[in-house]
């Protein structure tokens, strides 16, 4: 008997009939390009006119500041830039049209950056920093010019397998890699997304006490879980995949987690994020994600938009941590302070971004 394997992913780009515009890489292009903007005008004050020439920093000097971190931050920053960029214009003709086009276009916002921090004290505008930038957004489009068409071709084989063919599904997965993001922001609180304290202080919070905070973190913890698990669920081709692939992606959390602590307390402290009440609180929220995914796709986008207002109350409502600015002394520090500001934008933001998403796809049921 003679057997034919199937052909690889590679062979087989697509499923038949797979012909719908891949959004994704778009969504993920516009979303670094806000958050490069985030972090290099952060934080945002001090703003002031000294009459300089917002382009004088072009002139062939070699600048008197300048660092070797800084060049190959620099660079790392806008290597996504260049690659997104690049395999979101594959649909342009001509072999080369896309990099060229991607490269001009971080250079071209590389240069507006470097020009608007002449205003701002805190920063430096640097023809070496616009440099790097455009050097790492070549490399970047480079590296998707060689190796774009392959990834297209592994995505395309797994989203046709894993991912739900309804619309708008890449703005929901573009959602939650932004909610990765936020696991990154050294808050007390995991999952404790909404915080908008540090911007409206006029909110009541409650007394520190040790039982009431520990209540008020397994409640977070408890209601966030629900909500991103029934929001990753939406995201999945049929509900007992869900019951796979929503776990992985739990997992992953805890490891984006696990690195943050192990940055800001030190390697032996990975695991200092996981509290008697964050325990708790993932406990019984997975119990009640097991029970909550057999409810009909409608019923969980509900209880999902319903649990992410309950958790945005309770984290804005929640006793301050005495220990969280010692915690946070280090992270705020040198080359974290910008990026500590834009994790902390990301958080506070998240919900008021998923709940639209969330009303837009359930009116799609």
């Amino acid at each position: 008997m003679i057997s034919i394997s199937p052909q690889p992913p590679a062979t087989n780009p697509a499923p038949p009939g797979d012909d719908k515009p891949d959004l994704l890489p778009r969504y993920l292009a516009l979303v670094w390009i806000v958050l490069t903007v985030y972090g290099s005008l952060y934080p945002f004050s001090g703003w002031q006119q000294n009459g300089a020439d917002p382009f004088a920093f072009l002139e062939w000097a070699w600048p008197r500041y300048w660092t070797a971190f800084d060049m190959i931050t620099n660079a790392i920053v806008y290597l996504p830039t260049g690659f997104l960029l690049t395999i979101a214009l594959f649909h342009l003709p001509g072999r080369w049209s896309g990099v060229i086009l991607a490269v001009l276009l971080a250079a071209c916002v590389s240069l507006g950056m470097e020009s608007l921090q002449t205003w701002l004290p805190s920063r430096v505008s640097s023809n070496l920093d616009l440099g790097s930038n455009t050097l790492g957004a070549a490399l970047g489009a480079i590296l998707a010019h060689h190796f774009g068409n392959t990834l297209r071709r592994w995505w395309r084989f797994w989203r046709a397998r894993l991912i739900a063919s309804r619309p708008h599904v890449d703005l929901g997965l573009t959602l939650l890699g932004l909610w990765l993001l936020t696991l990154l922001s050294p808050e007390t609180l995991l999952f404790g997304v909404g915080d908008l304290r540090h911007t409206l202080s006029w909110l009541p919070t409650l007394t520190f006490a040790p039982e009431t905070y520990h209540v008020t973190e397994s409640a977070v913890v408890m209601c966030n879980l629900l909500a991103i698990g029934l929001f990753a669920a939406a995201m999945t081709r049929g509900r007992w995949l869900a019951y796979l692939l929503v776990p992985l992606f739990f997992a992953t959390a805890a490891l984006v987690r696990c690195l943050a602590a192990a940055i800001l307390a030190g390697q032996d402290q990975f695991l200092v994020w996981l509290t008697p009440g964050v325990r708790e609180g993932l406990s019984v929220g997975g119990i009640l994600l097991v029970f909550a995914l057999l409810l009909p796709p409608l019923g969980r986008l509900v209880l999902a938009a319903l649990c992410l207002l309950a958790g945005a109350m309770l984290v804005n409502l929640a006793p301050i941590d005495p220990y969280s600015p010692d915690a946070l002394a280090l992270w705020r520090q040198g080359h974290f302070l910008n990026f500590n500001g834009l994790t902390r934008w990301i958080s506070s933001i998240w919900p008021f971004l998923a709940l639209p998403y969330l009303i837009l796809a359930s009116r799609r049921m």
